[in-house]
């Protein structure tokens, strides 16, 4: 849901209930009378409303209108502090997670924000014992050790630090961010051979993370392996081209500069520990958690890029892009990261409903440099979304000439440049595309759906079509649009049973989309069931369609389906397909 809708939402539930008008600001700005309990009720559910759309902001605003008429609520309290913190109301949230702790010494939230607020102010006896008594509660047993032990390296002693580290208990993974954190934290104490050691047991481990190579090779440099540092540096820009980072210590080694560590300070190891725990857990649906850890990090290293950016990411998949806007902005200009904030500032714009503004940002970025991939598909990838396929198929085809020999990695661009063709009508082009898209990556399930969809649409080569789809089906069982195209293949073959069985499944993965509703509802009406196939029309037609969409489903709620079946209806999978 977008953010404004999600802010409206929010502010008519806040004027309902309390009685104000319908802006968060001026329901914020309210004062309410201790003894005014419905408009404490009002201010915990519209904050409550806001917290479950991650709406931080305004749900700390609403939370703080009903505290302050409840003061002592310690659920609510606890509440508001959460908001807070994860909106990046940073000394708000401290003083709230001092009431908290004083009511309840083992809050592990309060206690982690205490300590990394006590670790920013070089107290680091002080962030030791609030961290201690954060780590007993999963995924902060990792991450208060790992704070922890940068509060000995920033008062000199390192090597407690290591050793209480070393001593952490738990997944196997732990043992990454263990030598990741030791490693530099040896390299800044001046240990480079042991810094060396630890890096390269952390890269050995986790080759594809960019932060500890750069690290890696940092301490390689540092300790005079200076051609073996550009080897490690190569053979991740081979895995993994055009990393700015990467490619920017590889110049400032061959420019036999001095190479710095990794981390100057004790405050931006600990950051880097926060980062390297908030990706993976934005990505895995752990988003609160995630929220909290990117916003400490950028308490403690304001500066911190990789925090910066990954926030930013995280809040465009939250279907926030202002604020997104706003941190990839922050990225200083000369951080080797700057050119990847912008070419993401593009597709935030682009959620902002400002696409001319996104496409001229990035065509000016293509312009500086023309041979820079990732700006050329990330303008393609807008061609895509916003429907102008022949636009897109150019800047696939853009992409595909500065990848010259393509490898498994550049698949998608044959994928989504095959797409872009289908939908202008360039069939062989398209074909020829997924093809090569499947030679470079063989069962590779969103191109199987595509082109096995595709086919049997066409009514070619029926059995390996279906087979493709079955395979991709056996892939991604729950992906609701792949599961579609089998239910709808099905239906193109005649066997309507079997596309009832498999539609029905498609809806309740993704009960929301229009186009599997409507096919659903084709499916019904086939086996006689036509009360059902009306519901479900009128279910696609309520679901936003696409216009042409829109047409020939009104269609079918006034005339029903005619004695053939209406195998145009719909000439391509479900949106996600």
């Amino acid at each position: 849901m977008p953010l404004h809708r999600s802010r409206l939402i929010v502010a008519l539930m806040a004027a309902t209930v309390i009685g104000t008008a319908a802006t968060p600001a001026t329901a914020a700005r309210r004062v309410i009378r201790p003894a005014d309990t419905l408009s404490v009720t009002g201010g915990f559910l519209a904050g409550r409303l806001a917290a479950s759309l991650r709406d931080n902001q305004s749900a700390s605003t609403f939370y703080q209108t009903a505290l302050r008429a409840s003061p002592n609520n310690l659920d609510l309290l606890d509440r508001t502090f959460l908001a807070m913190l994860s909106a990046g109301e940073m000394d708000r949230s401290f003083r709230l997670a001092e009431r908290l702790v004083a009511a309840d010494k083992l809050h592990r939230i309060g206690r982690l924000a205490l300590g990394v607020r006590a670790l920013k102010a070089r107290q680091y006896v002080s962030a030791r014992t609030n961290l201690d008594l954060a780590a007993q509660k999963p995924v902060l047993d990792l991450i208060a050790p790992l704070l922890s032990a940068w509060t000995y390296a920033g008062a000199g002693e390192t090597a407690k630090g290591i050793d209480a580290v070393d001593k952490l208990k738990g997944e196997d993974w732990y043992t990454g961010f263990r030598d990741f954190s030791a490693g530099m934290a040896l390299d800044l104490a001046g240990d480079r051979k042991n810094a060396v050691l630890r890096l390269k047991a952390a890269a050995d481990r986790d080759p594809s993370a960019v932060r500890i190579t750069e690290a890696y090779a940092r301490a390689l440099a540092r300790n005079g392996q200076r051609d073996e540092a550009l080897k490690v540096l190569k053979a991740y820009d081979d895995k993994l081209p055009r990393h700015p980072a990467i490619r920017a210590l590889t110049a400032d080694i061959q420019a036999n500069k001095p190479i710095g560590p990794t981390v100057r300070t004790a405050q931006e190891g600990a950051s880097d520990m926060l980062v390297g725990l908030a990706a993976p857990l934005a990505k895995q649906g752990g988003t609160d958690y995630a929220l909290i850890f990117f916003q400490l990090a950028l308490y403690l290293n304001p500066d911190n890029a990789s925090a910066q950016i990954g926030l930013a990411d995280l809040y465009e998949d939250l279907k926030q892009p202002e604020r997104a806007v706003a941190l990839l902005e922050q990225v200083r200009p000369t951080n080797p990261l700057k050119r990847n904030a912008e070419i993401e500032l593009g597709g935030a714009l682009d959620q902002l409903d400002k696409t001319d503004e996104a496409v001229s940002h990035l065509k000016e970025l293509i312009r500086k440099d023309p041979k820079d991939l990732d700006a050329i598909i990330s303008l393609g990838g807008i061609y895509q979304g916003r429907k102008k396929f022949a636009e897109a198929a150019d800047a696939f085809t853009q992409a595909l000439e500065v990848i010259g020999t393509p490898t498994q990695a550049n698949w998608s661009t044959f994928y989504f440049r095959g797409v872009a063709y289908e939908r202008t009508k360039q069939w062989p082009k398209a074909e020829a595309d997924f093809k090569k898209a499947l030679e470079l990556f063989p069962d590779q399930p969103s191109v199987l759906n595509y082109l096995g969809y595709s086919w049997i649409d066409q009514g070619v080569h029926l059995d390996e079509g279906m087979a493709m789809i079955r395979k991709a089906v056996d892939q991604r069982p729950d992906d609701g649009y792949i599961v579609d195209s089998l239910g709808w293949a099905y239906y193109k073959l005649g066997k309507y049973d079997d596309a009832v069985k498999q539609l029905e499944r498609a809806v309740t993965l993704k009960p929301s989309d229009p186009t599997i509703n409507d096919h659903l509802g084709d499916a019904y009406w086939r086996v006689g069931r036509k009360l059902e196939a009306t519901f479900q029309w009128h279910h696609a037609k309520d679901a936003n369609p696409e216009r042409e969409d829109l047409a020939k489903i009104e269609l079918k709620l006034k005339e029903g389906l005619k004695d053939t079946a209406q195998a145009a209806d719909t000439p391509k999978p479900a949106s996600g397909g």
